[in-house]
């Protein structure tokens, strides 16, 4: 095989030519290491890129394989993971001038994981300020996808997204708080795994909101996004809202097919949900496409989700105030423009509107939890629409943007946040400008084994995953 094309294989492709040493994990990291140097001024999806720290993992990882220590589908695969994850000895700036030479004395325990499983860290990929979602200057460079260059690879898990999708990485972890896992993948032709809240431990990572945050993969398949869950799932005794449940193979899961699955169409976010027309074309089709894979589909109503972007924002907004309150004391002005107006904004709401929000969002996990028993999945888009362009200047330019900042496409994605349940965002179609679209299936809680089951049996059936976007031209 010619070195040049080892970053379009799958996880599952070159985990195996890795563990039969047909190619060598140090032959995979510097096919990455070279692609992410020719064209990634282009797209800034990385902050920091660990060259030598990534060859000395690979040869470890092919030294472990020679002698007979193999740790599974991950072992010598590249990856990469949000600049918001503790690494030790490597920068973690969480893309704010900040923290710009922060330099953590330990791993998160998603990445010590990762390495466990034997996976070669490629280095630290860009985000949206603090992963607040809403930065306009970028200390790193402005992220760009891959699929158009003057459109936004999605926030805040931007480079995790950019990079997975232009072969940069083979899978990169990424958080969510509101969607910043499922939007960046939506926007980028991935798929995305927002897991239950408390199935992975949050140890080590910057925090946003507290008792929303969640740590998933994005990756090119769902096969793929399953194995490298399937790494960093399970229970931390050190992290208080760790679960105990144990953790089921997640890879051996995705068969079995989804004959006489229940799913239900939340009609609230697809007939009337304000879609663009190609968006709605293409959901119905992937819909179309469950029901012939054997699924049961019905509509079905909860009318409260329509309050889930606000209520969303607002606790968001109002937790970040709160970790971020002491250092906007005195370096406020350090912040980037749309951050700082959002976490004063934070400082400034009422205690009744955060009691207020937290209300709705009891209600919005009784009503989609009540809505769960009778069926197994709800599906509906994860954005109204493609990927946008990129801001050309800071702050609200209109009164639709206004609006957008309030809920926007956080109203699509923002109610599994509040409920605390796994959702799953999948590539179902591209625009007439060869942009992606994407659904979104979301679960009970820790079923995100059925999620992928469903992902990887419409992926079976559909080829949306295997398009590739054009090489990046400067």
């Amino acid at each position: 095989m010619d070195l040049h094309d080892i970053p379009y294989l799958s996880i599952a492709q070159l985990g195996e030519l890795i563990k039969s040493k047909e190619i060598s994990s140090l032959e995979a990291t510097e096919a990455y290491l070279e692609r992410i140097s020719q064209i990634d001024g282009v797209l800034n999806s990385y902050i920091t890129v660990t060259y030598d720290e990534a060859r000395q993992s690979a040869k470890q990882a092919d030294k472990s394989i020679a002698d007979g220590h193999y740790h599974g589908p991950l072992h010598g695969i590249p990856v990469a993971v949000k600049d918001q994850f503790f690494t030790k000895g490597v920068r973690t700036t969480a893309g704010s001038n900040l923290l710009w030479e922060f330099i953590p004395e330990e791993d998160a325990v998603v990445v010590t994981k990762l390495k466990d499983a034997g996976a070669v860290l490629l280095g630290k990929l860009n985000l949206s300020e603090f992963a607040l979602g809403e930065s306009f200057s970028h200390p790193g460079g402005t992220p760009r996808n891959p699929w158009n260059l003057n459109r936004n690879p999605g926030i805040s898990s931007s480079g995790s997204a950019a990079a997975t999708s232009a072969f940069l990485c083979a899978s990169a972890l990424a958080e969510d708080t509101g969607g910043s896992t499922r939007i960046p993948a939506a926007w980028c032709g991935l798929a995305g795994l927002r897991p239950t809240w408390g199935r992975v431990s949050r140890r080590g990572v910057i925090p946003v909101c507290w008792s929303m945050d969640t740590v998933g993969p994005v990756a090119r398949t769902v096969e793929d996004c399953a194995i490298m869950f399937q790494a960093i799932a399970g229970h931390d005794p050190e992290d208080p809202y760790s679960w105990e449940t144990p953790v089921p193979d997640y890879r051996q899961g995705l068969s079995g097919g989804i004959s006489k699955l229940r799913i239900g169409i939340l009609r609230e976010k697809v007939a009337l949900g304000g879609l663009e027309p190609e968006t709605l074309e293409a959901v119905n089709a992937a819909i179309d496409q469950l029901r012939l894979s054997g699924a049961i589909v019905k509509e079905v109503s909860i009318p409260s989700v329509e309050c889930a972007g606000v209520a969303s924002k607002c606790i968001t907004d109002m937790d970040g105030a709160y970790l971020h309150h002491e250092r906007l004391k005195t370096r406020a002005q350090e912040y980037d423009h749309n951050s700082r107006v959002r976490l004063i904004t934070g400082i400034l709401t009422p205690a009744q509107s955060y009691m207020k929000a937290q209300k709705l969002r009891a209600m919005v996990r009784i009503d989609i939890l009540q809505a769960l028993h009778g069926v197994d999945v709800l599906i509906l888009p994860t954005s109204p629409g493609p990927a946008p362009k990129i801001p050309e200047k800071a702050g609200i330019i209109s009164q639709e943007d206004a609006q957008s900042r309030i809920s926007g496409v956080r109203n699509f994605t923002g109610a599994f946040n509040l409920a605390g349940l796994p959702a799953l965002s999948l590539p179902c179609g591209f625009t007439s400008e060869n942009l992606p679209l994407s659904i979104q299936v979301a679960g009970r809680p820790m079923e995100e084994e059925l999620l992928l089951r469903l992902g990887h049996t419409y992926q079976q059936t559909t080829n949306w995953h295997l398009r590739r976007p054009p090489e990046p031209v400067s």
